[in-house]
């Protein structure tokens, strides 16, 4: 079997001269309107005409639209972040058919991501410098950590978010990341609010709670942005948007150290399904949900075990993990109603006391069956063991 090549993103900040700061801002803005003017051609041919458009005909579209007086602007850009405009609209659209996605929406000037994507042909990259298309001199990146030795980057994505800072993303192979030899070991993985992470091993990972330390600071940021008036309103924007992005900053950093320490040290890792987007809907819970950023957590352990070969099982959202016995593991019927009564095979019952947490021994119990193979994983709704009354607790 050959080895697996990861291509992967580096990001990096820098500063921009005034005039690439411009060219950039220019480079966002005609992204931006090729892809709301694709995406209303689009619409517009389905509804009136049954007409599917691929990317070849939009591609045609933007040639006319170059043409015209109201466009011609759209010279003055590089044409290849237009192209990839209408490659990312493609993607959307084979998604929204593919029922991953929800049907495209037409891009903000104030709310909407600004960013710009270069191929090989629209940059260049030597010795260390990068100078994209339409600009004399390169970007000054400051290379926080170094890319791997001999990386050519097959695609650069500019981008500048709410705070005003300036972000380059160069895609390379990375020869860095293989399998990592197996372990032979499994954690359950439980999130909660009390704790981040509760682990099957008795561990349990504090929740740092970035967004309550900065909750104050915030709330005095955002009544200062309410009573602004449109002269300081931009300066006082940014500096709520400094704000969050530090906490986002913070929260990604945290994430990444702990799902790589969990990859890193196990086998196998058991998650459980949890469906976020419900759970946002409770309005008391909301903003701490948010802040322990669950399903970020589980976005980073899947695709890093994909990376370094290792296994991650989301358990069935409908698995009565709360009614597993916590000596034997077998299913408690009566319910998590009924904490504290005697296990009906003769052990405790979840939730029983004895300074032993709730979430332990059900984890212990998920990863047991994983080690033993059984087939409870997230294959169909609904699926869980049967409770067995063969043999009690012994």
């Amino acid at each position: 079997m050959g080895a697996v090549r990861v291509k992967r993103a580096f990001k990096y900040r820098f500063y921009p001269t005034d005039a690439q700061a411009a060219e950039l801002s220019r480079t966002f803005g005609c992204v931006r309107e090729v892809y709301n003017l694709a995406l209303a051609a689009r619409t517009e041919a389905w509804t009136l005409r049954q007409e599917r458009i691929n990317y070849n005909a939009t591609s045609a579209m933007l040639t006319a639209w170059k043409k015209t007086d109201e466009l011609a602007y759209l010279n003055d850009v590089s044409s290849v972040p237009l192209q990839q405009a209408l490659r990312h609209l493609q993607t959307a659209f084979a998604n929204f058919f593919g029922k991953q996605a929800k049907y495209p929406r037409f891009k903000s000037r104030k709310k909407s991501r600004k960013s710009a994507e270069y191929t090989t042909s629209a940059f260049r990259f030597r010795d260390g410098k990068l100078t994209l298309a339409k600009m004399d001199q390169p970007l000054d990146i400051v290379w926080s950590r170094l890319l791997p030795e001999g990386a050519q980057p097959s695609t650069v994505t500019v981008s500048q978010d709410a705070a005003g800072r300036w972000f380059v993303s160069l895609l390379v192979e990375d020869p860095a990341v293989q399998p990592l030899p197996a372990t032979g070991t499994a954690v359950g993985v439980d999130a909660g609010l009390d704790h981040l992470l509760t682990l099957s091993t008795g561990e349990k990972i504090t929740n740092p709670r970035l967004e309550r330390r900065d909750r104050t600071r915030l709330a005095r940021a955002q009544r200062e942005l309410s009573r602004k008036g449109s002269g300081n309103r931009d300066k006082t924007r940014r500096k709520v948007a400094r704000i969050h992005a530090r906490i986002a900053d913070r929260r990604r950093d945290t994430l990444h150290k702990l799902t790589t320490r969990l990859v890193r040290e196990n086998q196998t890792i058991v998650i459980e399904d949890l469906t976020v987007r419900n759970l946002l809907k409770n309005g008391r819970l909301a903003r701490a949900i948010s802040d322990a950023a669950w399903s970020e957590f589980r976005s980073m352990v899947e695709y890093k075990a994909q990376w370094y070969g290792r296994e991650v099982i989301a358990v069935d959202r409908w698995f009565p993990s709360s009614k597993l016995c916590s000596t034997c593991g077998k299913l408690h019927p009566v319910g998590p109603h009924s904490y504290g009564r005697a296990c009906l095979f003769g052990g405790r019952p979840p939730g029983s006391g004895g300074g032993v947490p709730h979430d332990l021994p059900v984890l212990g119990s998920l990863v047991r069956r994983v080690e033993q193979s059984t087939p409870w994983r997230k294959s169909s709704r609904r699926t869980a063991p049967g409770p067995s009354t063969a043999t009690p607790c012994g």
